[in-house]
């Protein structure tokens, strides 16, 4: 892939990852426009591996809060650490029986389905974008209050790694969108809320670079045996990831105010908006 698109897909990850907006649907979208396959093994690798860059501008960014509220004393962190383990098990249990029901059943038909098939179907992802945006709007509403401001416990973790599970396979349904607005609803504060979804995202990235990495080598084994093809492989996501920190880290400049000041329930009117074009580009045949 050109260094061009891969810049372009950095720029727009760095810019859509901080907003409850799905930054992968707008990946994906991009990759749909410049001729791509999002569905490939290559191109769900760049899309983590961005998701990755942007991690780490978003630990940048969170860090001091975090010490102050969760690293403070050992305390505190073990606190932290056991609401972290429970919502990490409701996602991975959610997460994985959605994996099997829709390789097992829903492509069923298909020999060695992988729940990547579905990321390049543009009207699941308008759907999805759909759903998450009336879920913000909803959370904006009857959620976003001042005066709730209840403490993260297990039942609030539960909720919020149970639907972070939902959003896994489903490319649209934007994670950090549907976390934030279930810790909403659950009367955790915004700022509260925003901080242990980003945390959460820290925690599940790694075992997805894993998944991914290991289908691109199963799909091209021959590299397996040559260091020079095998560097070339994974060239492309390494430098997609750097590009996408870089480009994270300059949106919080001036996204950030936005994202803790604006009223909320406005990112799921985007949400809806963002659907219906989505699902012309689907009608259009991309």
């Amino acid at each position: 892939m050109s260094f061009i698109k891969i810049l372009i897909l950095a720029i727009v990850q760095g810019a859509a990852e901080l907003l409850p907006i799905s930054s992968s649907a707008h990946v994906i979208l991009a990759e749909k426009l410049m001729g791509l396959d999002p569905t490939n093994p290559e191109m769900t690798l760049i899309l983590v591996m961005l998701h990755t860059g942007t991690m780490f501008a978003v630990i940048f960014y969170f860090w001091n809060s975090w010490k102050m509220d969760f690293f403070s004393s050992r305390k505190e962190f073990w606190s932290f650490f056991k609401l972290i383990l429970v919502a990490t098990a409701f996602t991975g249990a959610i997460g994985l029986a959605l994996k099997f029901l829709i390789e097992r059943l829903i492509f069923s038909h298909v020999p060695h389905a992988e729940v990547e098939l579905l990321f390049g179907n543009l009207a699941l992802i308008a759907v999805s974008l759909a759903i998450v945006g009336l879920l913000i709007i909803y959370a904006g509403m009857y959620g976003d209050r001042p005066t709730k401001m209840a403490v993260l416990g297990f039942k609030e973790t539960s909720w919020i790694g149970a639907i972070q599970g939902l959003c896994l396979p489903f490319r649209g349904f934007s994670r950090s969108g549907a976390t934030i607005s279930v810790g909403l609803l659950n009367g955790i504060s915004k700022v509260k809320a925003e901080e242990f979804s980003f945390a959460l995202a820290v925690v599940i990235t790694p075992p997805i670079i894993i998944r991914e990495a290991l289908r691109l080598l199963k799909a091209h084994p021959v590299f397996l045996s040559d260091r020079v093809s095998l560097v070339g492989l994974f060239y492309p996501s390494l430098m997609g990831m750097v590009f996408s920190c870089i480009s994270g880290l300059l949106a919080l400049r001036w996204l950030s105010r936005w994202l803790e000041n604006g009223r909320w329930q406005l990112f799921g009117f985007y949400c809806l908006g963002a659907s219906g074009f989505v699902f012309l580009l689907y009608r259009l045949g991309f």
